[in-house]
């Protein structure tokens, strides 16, 4: 055996016990193998943690430790074996970092079809949704987990939020001024040197996850899109504009190249522009969002709270969309205005929101509601909301009802309720 047995009873000795802000997704217990992938240093470990609480008979390994680092997949019934003489015999298994395995997908095939409850995260660089369905065949639900919601930062900062005052309300955008500018990586939740750690999350994500994954061979040009996207997110972005910004020239080919492989770190995402053409839908230009804005202020960006609003609220809809799967998010513009997100289910088009930072009523643009109705009329949708930074009421445009509704109250809102 390539292991050594020593050292494998020795990682089942330690005693892992769960500490810290319970997260908020839910995963069902199922006959499924349950998948969470998310960007690097959202938690994914300390999610398994807290599962260890939930499982009957749970076995957690990670495939990082030097236990397993030379483990072929065959050898792990052993590993099962020596788990079971000195604790029990597993029912479910959580298996972290599982990419380090090489051959892991037919280990956790064959894991699967022999009963075992079976659950798995990996790095970003490695485990990805597309080869987790490539590897198990629609064997597996996945989950995304991403940094801390704005209700997990609260919670993790324990603060006892109160919008029934005005010193309340006062701590809430504080607290949520805070939230967008220096983002929700947990570790950096509740640490004081914010910014070295997130020069650290930066490196580690440009160089292990987007780097040295996929060979990148134009160093240059792979740290210019990168911090390009940092720099740019919620804004509608044309692959000619990235062409254009790079002064030292790069063909189209290498940039589609990388662009595609920037998302598969998962900390850059492109959104779709709503279309009834599927080809429209799938052609640039599109919305760009990052997977939390920390990094883009150790980058020096300036504040513009509006902005980050609006890619605070597309993280929020990502994280929906593991309980409501059919859910799809596009943005919509046409020469009349822009609509900044589009919730269709199916068929149906069943919300559309606005985000404005706006603290009263004098505040929002008229045109951006203007936009919003259009939007509704043409899509025949009538769930029309406009997501303010501190401003609360509902109007009748041309008989149509309009919702407007702060961000923290919308964030603070129990997650099941979507749209």
């Amino acid at each position: 055996m390539s292991f050594v047995r020593e050292l494998v009873e020795d990682f089942f000795s330690r005693e892992r016990k769960f500490s810290g802000v319970e997260r908020e997704l839910e995963v069902p217990f199922t006959g499924k193998i349950v998948s969470i992938v998310g960007p690097r240093r959202a938690g994914k470990t300390w999610f398994f943690y807290s599962l260890l609480q939930k499982l009957e008979n749970p076995m957690y390994v990670d495939f990082e430790d030097v236990a397993f680092s030379h483990l072929r997949p065959e050898e792990f019934f052993d590993v099962i074996k020596i788990f079971t003489e000195v604790k029990y015999g597993p029912k479910s298994l959580l298996l972290d970092e599982i990419q380090a395995l090489h051959g892991w997908g037919s280990l956790v095939r064959s894991l699967h079809d022999r009963g075992y409850r079976v659950f798995l995260t990996g790095s970003s660089s490695k485990l990805l949704p597309k080869e987790v369905s490539t590897e198990l065949r629609g064997r597996t639900i996945t989950y995304l987990l991403l940094p801390f919601s704005f209700r997990e930062f609260v919670r993790a900062r324990r603060v006892e939020v109160s919008p029934l005052s005005f010193e309340g309300r006062g701590e809430i955008l504080r607290l949520l001024k805070e939230y967008l500018t220096y983002g929700s990586y947990p570790e950096v939740v509740l640490a004081s040197d914010k910014q070295r750690i997130l020069r650290e999350y930066m490196d580690t994500i440009f160089y292990r996850d987007f780097v040295e994954r996929h060979k990148i061979k134009s160093m240059e040009f792979g740290r210019f899109l990168f911090e390009f996207a940092f720099q740019n997110f919620s804004r509608e972005i044309s692959l000619r504009k990235i062409k254009r910004s790079f002064p030292a020239g790069v063909s189209f080919k290498t940039l589609y190249d990388y662009v595609d492989k920037i998302q598969d770190t998962l900390a850059v995402f492109f959104l779709e522009k709503y279309s009834g053409s599927v080809y429209l839908r799938r052609s640039w230009p599109r919305k760009l969002y990052v997977c939390d804005l920390g990094i883009s202020e150790f980058l020096g960006f300036s504040p513009d709270l509006g902005r980050r609003m609006e890619n605070c609220v597309y993280l929020e809809l990502m994280r929906r969309r593991n309980h409501h799967p059919w859910l799809e998010i596009f943005y919509f513009r046409d020469q009349a205005g822009e609509v900044d997100f589009v919730l269709k289910e199916g068929t149906s088009v069943r919300q559309l929101i606005q985000v404005t930072y706006a603290s009263s009523r004098d505040e929002v643009e008229d045109r951006e509601l203007k936009s919003l109705l259009r939007a509704g009329k043409k899509m025949g949708c009538e769930n029309l909301l406009v997501i303010t930074w501190d401003y609360e009421g509902e109007e009748v445009w041309e008989g149509r009802r309009l919702k407007l509704v702060p961000l923290w109250k919308w964030l603070l809102t129990p997650e099941p309720a979507v749209i």
